[in-house]
């Protein structure tokens, strides 16, 4: 009878001992699940810090949205040409009335010329630039990089030169209607290459950043470039309008 009990007493821990091992086992897979969704998730796992978690560059591809920085420009744009359509229409119409009596049109500045020729050559000095990113030609990229800034500041220089020129023969902003929407138009499209110059100058200090840097990180300065050269072109396409418009339409 003794070794009967002791017997049932020795299945009874065996079995107590497999149930206990079995539920070990289960949570601890339920941790590892639970770690693996925080690493390729937000994190909060044990792997959360891994190449799939927020931390790791899994995380910064998936938040990372190239289309939300050429949208974002074309936004901008968007509401630049509406300015500027306003505003050249309103100068057609006041060209055109049979009383604009008042109406003198200026002749073309000297540097307004040079400003033409060196808006010009930095869009090509960008486009050099991005085809140097294409590459992978680091030093090209910065360098072209360096010369579009060089030469939109000697864009923004050559237009105070011009306006100077005008204020040397007399010429205000109050003078007539046309010297009013040359100073308007010019001085409106100044102020919208500055901030073109200034997302140049944050293009440059980013590439010497982005250097070695993760693929990501690499993407996001293509992507960068790419919206800034959009801006850019535009600013260059918008000045050649209004150099047509302002001297030519008479």
């Amino acid at each position: 009878m003794a070794v009967t009990v002791t017997g049932d007493r020795e299945t009874v821990r065996q079995q107590a001992e497999a149930t206990l091992d079995i539920t070990s086992t289960r949570r601890r897979g339920g941790r590892g699940g639970r770690g693996g969704r925080g690493g390729g998730g937000n994190g909060k796992g044990p792997n959360g810090g891994g190449p799939g978690g927020s931390g790791g560059h899994g995380g910064g591809e998936r938040g990372f949205s190239p289309e939300r920085y050429r949208i974002g420009v074309l936004v901008g744009i968007a509401s630049i040409l509406m300015m500027f359509t306003a505003l050249a229409s309103a100068y057609i119409v006041r060209a055109g009335l049979p009383t604009s009596f008042d109406w003198r049109p200026i002749a073309v500045p000297p540097w307004v010329w040079a400003s033409t020729a060196l808006i010009l050559a930095s869009s090509l000095t960008f486009a050099l630039s991005k085809r140097a990113l294409g590459r992978e030609d680091e030093a090209g990229y910065r360098r072209w990089l360096s010369l579009t800034l060089l030469l939109g500041a000697g864009f923004l220089g050559s237009q105070l030169m011009a306006w100077r020129q005008l204020v040397a023969r007399g010429v205000y902003l109050a003078s007539n209607p046309h010297s009013s929407f040359f100073y308007v138009l010019t001085g409106l499209h100044a102020v919208h290459l500055l901030g073109g110059i200034l997302a140049l100058v944050f293009l440059i200090f980013y590439a010497r950043r982005a250097g070695g840097a993760s693929e990501v990180y690499a993407a996001k300065r293509r992507t960068l470039t790419d919206a800034v050269g959009i801006y850019w072109h535009f600013m260059d396409g918008l000045w050649v309008f209004l150099f047509l418009l302002l001297f030519f339409w008479r």
